[in-house]
């Protein structure tokens, strides 16, 4: 990489003042790009002072020092020998070094459809989160899409906590969790803090509360997330803020890190005499006398009158007199052939066929099954909640206690190939991170943004229809996560998704999840009409149970299984209609 110097910040006179104990008219602080790939290093900072009183005879003052400690990984070179893919069986997925599409950039390949995939890189020396800003960023660029699969980085604590290098997998403790994943209702740019209890000794799991969604389309994209002292924490995607969070607030993340100071006592049992029901029948009602519980619901039409040219003595279907019997139709295997039934023509010409019988009308007299009126408990005491007691879980805390990073992993599991990985930076300055998302990510994403509207405009789709369905798509995936809409989130979710394949129906689709919006809202105000009486369920067969059976079962076992009754299974006799 060039060494040339990025001039990008003019510090204020007084605040250097009171560093070097000098007057200063002027600092400008000049910051080095990286020395080298795949390591930590220090960035160098050229301190220029313009220097009054008794340094007259110079005209200024060049003070150098070192600073702002950093991973970085390019993969302008092979990763052979610098990250180390696991060893573990389930982890066949193979990585490559391979150019982004479109680019001469390199990066670190997901080559495979349904696969595990995992690799890890050691750091020369573990990298502290306790102290000042930490800045994790990397670049991902889905080429070939994302319906399901992660793509996000584990940074992972030292090898001491119980783990490998070789034998990396999904149990290997880490210490943050970030990055894109998307698979059915889940669409997410995780954060995932793993952060010890002081009085258990436990280490939980805090996720961030409404994470921002992945980027639908296939251009490069970049994640960062700042990590301040003040216990902030911001998400950046393309270096715009799409969440901010604080790590303290109970608000922003499940669980939260410090555990309330109470709990239900686990041993606390409700009382036998306890009554939680609000309303209770009235004991002394009585059903009227003209109350008929037998009357049925629908009675004959007795006004009714069969229509003129009634068919009394046609059937409603006929055999097809245009069928053949099959040239391989074996009357000992499939029995005697039948020609399949189409329906009567005469019948569509006149009013109908068959037995003619009077149509239904509602009961005028149907009332139905009595029950006594409800009426207030007197006995109600409310809903039973066992009593608090002190958590003994709880602590105080004044800032999260970080674990160190001492390696980066890739862990994921993904049904799509095509998933590049690129300029993977840890840096402890939001500056350093800028700087490289403009000289690494920015003239890439541009390139990429060009094409796409060449091919938008292609298609037949303007620039401001595009930007239109992106920001109708962002909000759509937030609205999702509404908690009562939690009942329809799949198919919710599984109609943008068919709505991002085809954007010619992002105005349909939004117009339908409105209507779901609002019919969900209208019955939670007034309530869902009174459902009809279930029909009697007609007794199940041995043979409707299986594929039930089967469907809960785990899929490659059962699809083997399958395969065997299917061969062993006798031809099974084919039904007329099925020639």
């Amino acid at each position: 990489m060039d060494h040339g110097f990025l001039i990008y910040e003019i510090i204020d006179d007084g605040e250097i003042a009171d560093l070097v104990g000098s007057p200063v008219d002027r600092l400008l602080r000049i910051r080095s790009l990286p020395f080298r790939d795949g390591e930590i290093h220090f960035n160098m900072v050229i301190f220029v002072l313009s220097v009054r009183s008794v340094f007259k005879r110079f005209d200024c003052l060049i003070w150098f020092c070192f600073f702002d400690q950093l991973f970085y990984e390019s993969f302008d070179e092979s990763f052979d020998g610098r990250w180390i893919v696991s060893d573990k069986s389930d982890y066949s997925g193979v990585w490559k070094h391979a150019k982004s599409e479109g680019h001469e950039d390199y990066g670190l390949l997901v080559s495979e459809k349904a696969k595990k995939y995992a690799i890890v890189k050691d750091l020369d020396k573990p990298i502290t989160l306790k102290d000042g800003t930490i800045v994790l960023q990397y670049e991902v660029r889905l080429q070939n899409g994302l319906e399901c699969g992660g793509a996000y980085i584990k940074y992972l604590r030292p090898q001491e906590a119980g783990w490998t290098t070789k034998e990396f997998d999904n149990e290997s403790p880490y210490s943050i969790m970030f990055g894109p994943d998307k698979c059915g209702s889940t669409n997410k740019v995780h954060f995932i803090l793993k952060h010890k209890n002081p009085k258990t000794g436990e280490y939980v799991e805090h996720h961030l509360k409404f994470p921002p969604s992945v980027p639908y389309d296939k251009l490069s994209h970049v994640y960062t997330a700042i990590i301040k002292p003040d216990n902030e924490l911001r998400i950046l995607i393309d270096g715009e803020e799409k969440k901010k969070a604080n790590f303290l607030s109970a608000d922003d993340f499940e669980p939260a890190l410090i555990p309330s100071k109470t709990i239900p006592d686990p041993d606390d049992k409700k009382p036998e005499d306890w009554d939680e029901r609000a309303k209770i029948p009235d004991a002394d009602a009585v059903k009227p006398d003209d109350w008929d519980e037998d009357a049925p619901m629908e009675i004959e039409d007795e006004e009714a009158v069969k229509p003129e040219g009634w068919l009394d003595d046609e059937p409603e279907e006929i055999d097809d007199p245009e069928a053949t019997k099959p040239e391989d139709w074996d009357d000992e295997e499939d029995g005697e052939w039948e020609a399949p039934k189409i329906d009567n023509p005469k019948c569509e010409a006149g009013p109908g066929c068959g037995e003619w019988k009077r149509p239904t009308k509602r009961n005028p007299a149907y009332k139905g099954k009595w029950h006594a009126p409800m009426i207030d408990n007197p006995n109600y005491k409310g809903i039973w909640k066992p009593q608090e007691i002190p958590n003994p879980a709880y602590f105080e805390l004044e800032k999260p206690d970080f674990e160190p990073i001492a390696a980066l992993g890739i862990e994921i599991w993904t049904m799509q190939d095509g998933i590049l990985f690129d300029n993977v930076l840890i840096a402890d300055d939001e500056k350093v991170a800028e700087s490289y998302r403009e000289k690494t990510w920015k003239p890439k994403f541009d390139v990429e943004k060009e094409k796409q509207k060449e091919e938008d405009a292609a298609g037949g789709v303007s620039e401001g229809l595009s930007g239109f369905h992106k920001k109708v798509f962002d909000v759509l995936y937030k609205v999702v996560d509404i908690p009562f809409l939690e009942a329809y989130k799949i198919k919710i979710i599984d109609v943008i998704e068919k709505a991002e394949k085809q954007p010619n129906l992002t105005i349909g689709v939004l117009v339908s999840i409105v209507v779901v919006f609002v019919t969900v809202i209208f019955r939670i105000l007034f309530g869902g009409k009174k459902p009809a009486a279930a029909p009697v369920p007609k007794p199940e067969t041995k043979k409707d149970s299986a594929p039930a059976e089967a469907e809960g079962s785990s899929g490659g076992e059962k699809e083997e299984e399958k395969e065997k009754e299917d061969a062993a299974a006798p031809r099974p006799r084919r039904s007329r209609r099925e020639t």
